[in-house]
């Protein structure tokens, strides 16, 4: 299965999350009508790349806040890992949700679960905007090493917020 692309509606979840350091749950259509969603899939925790995006955006949260964005982290890895690897490289101000159990159930339904080789098991590299109407407005598949540019993101957002 391909991405999903801008215009599909956005699959509902509901998995197990780590926010502001406390395990809860997230559920993608509570957000529906409050604020949009930037729905950053990385392949893996404690890898370079993925460190570096998901401090990225908590670097630059207040810009996605300021935009009427919710900045949500997804991965394959167990809760038990992402509590690890978030107490390693500093807490996290939003959510950080588990795909780990059915294994990589999300990432499937957004079409971005690698079966294959290299590194199958895991999900690509992904960020999907979700409007608040549960649309997708952007998604992009990058190369595992790369990291995607929250300029790129934050482009996406400015747009949506100008043809409010």
């Amino acid at each position: 299965m391909a991405a999903l692309k801008p215009g599909d509606t956005a699959p509902d979840f509901d998995v197990p999350a780590l926010i502001g350091g406390v395990k809860k749950r997230f559920k993608l259509s509570d957000c529906h009508g409050k604020r949009n969603v930037v729905l950053a899939f990385h392949p893996l925790n404690w890898t370079p790349v993925c460190t570096n995006m998901t401090c990225g955006y908590e670097s630059q949260l207040k810009d996605f806040q300021s935009l009427d964005a919710e900045v949500v982290g997804i991965s394959v890895d167990s809760i038990m890992s992402h509590t690890a690897w978030e107490k390693a490289i500093g807490p996290l101000s939003y959510p950080l949700v588990s795909d780990f159990y059915p294994h990589g159930q999300v990432a499937q339904k957004y079409g971005v679960f690698r079966d294959k080789e290299p590194f199958p098991g895991v999900s690509d590299r992904a960020i999907f905007v979700i409007d608040k109407n549960g649309t997708i407005v952007f998604s992009k598949v990058y190369e595992i090493g790369e990291l995607p540019p929250n300029s790129e993101v934050l482009d996406v957002l400015h747009k949506l917020n100008s043809t409010k």
